[in-house]
């Protein structure tokens, strides 16, 4: 999808939107894989009802864009433009226990950021890429954490209304890797109220979940993370492990030698080919284990 109107380039120009042309998703998701559209950097929450109504009105479909770190794009040119947050100067901002965190800010930096002001809690998640607003959606969790916990505060950008709305944390549905968001929600803001620890235990706790990692995870090839959840009392990557499946590829797509449940971009790598091998594993484990698998990577197909 591609935007040409000269009036509404200069209209996203007043919105003090930045538009980029042509953008290659490819380079924007851990993954390496996604076609090509325009996108649409917002430096000011404020604008985003104005910018919305004016996408509405001129026809084109949008989707937003956090981190891309848990995300397969289609290939081609896609049909919708995609919208992004520039995260501010100063993306966190600590009032005692208090954190206010933009929802672009990127996540282990933020981990990293509290913590050397000795504010825990979230060692389990230094090593997940990805935004503060992309944990959030998904709240993402690791080694028996979860951000949810955590969460005092959304801003958010309610499709359903069509405002800028805040939410408590009590207000919100917590579960394990799903919120009560609405899909098209978009993340702005959180405040998290975190524990106060010695930045020497809290690093003592980040080492460890770094080497727990880097033991069993693929760290330095692309990947979505985790393809699918843990269903029940099981591990999605444990039965897919058992039935001899790590190396299983199509095309440059491939089940990780270190982790069965991480599927990696060995070279160049389509999203026709990673939606296949999903579909393969799927359909193994369904027939030995009769469970479905329900994905955890989030699928935007062209």
């Amino acid at each position: 999808m591609r935007i040409s109107d000269p009036n509404l380039i200069g209209r996203l120009t007043e919105l003090r939107v930045e538009l980029r042309q042509g953008a290659k998703l490819s380079e924007l998701t851990s993954l390496g894989i996604g076609g090509t559209t325009d996108l649409l950097r917002i430096t000011k929450h404020e604008t985003i009802p104005d910018l919305l109504q004016l996408l509405d009105a001129n026809h084109i479909p949008n989707k937003f864009l956090g981190g891309g770190s848990n995300l397969l794009v289609g290939d081609g040119e896609l049909l919708w433009v995609v919208l992004q947050l520039v995260p501010p100067e100063s993306d966190v901002v600590l009032e005692g226990n208090f954190a206010h965190v933009d929802a672009a800010a990127d996540l282990g930096r933020t981990v990293t950021f509290c913590a050397k002001r000795d504010l825990g809690g979230m060692e389990g998640l230094i090593g997940v890429p990805g935004t503060v607003g992309g944990a959030l959606r998904m709240n993402a969790g690791a080694y028996g954490m979860q951000i949810g916990s955590y969460v005092r505060e959304v801003k958010l950008y309610r499709a359903a209304t069509r405002q800028i709305e805040t939410l408590r944390g009590h207000q919100i549905s917590f579960e394990y890797r799903h919120t009560s968001f609405a899909p098209d929600d978009m993340m702005l803001a959180v405040i998290l109220e975190l524990p106060s620890k010695t930045y020497n235990e809290i690093l003592k706790g980040i080492r460890i979940c770094n080497e727990k990692r880097r033991s069993s995870q693929p760290l330095g090839q692309k990947s979505a993370g985790c393809i699918f959840k843990n269903p029940p009392g099981a591990s999605a990557g444990r039965m897919i492990d058992e039935l001899g499946l790590k190396g299983l590829s199509v095309g440059d797509v491939r089940v990780s030698d270190r982790h069965a449940n991480f599927f990696v971009n060995a070279g160049h790598a389509s999203a026709k080919d990673m939606l296949a091998l999903i579909a393969d594993v799927r359909e193994r484990v369904q027939k030995a284990y009769g469970v479905a698998l329900e994905n955890e990577v989030v699928v935007w197909n062209a």
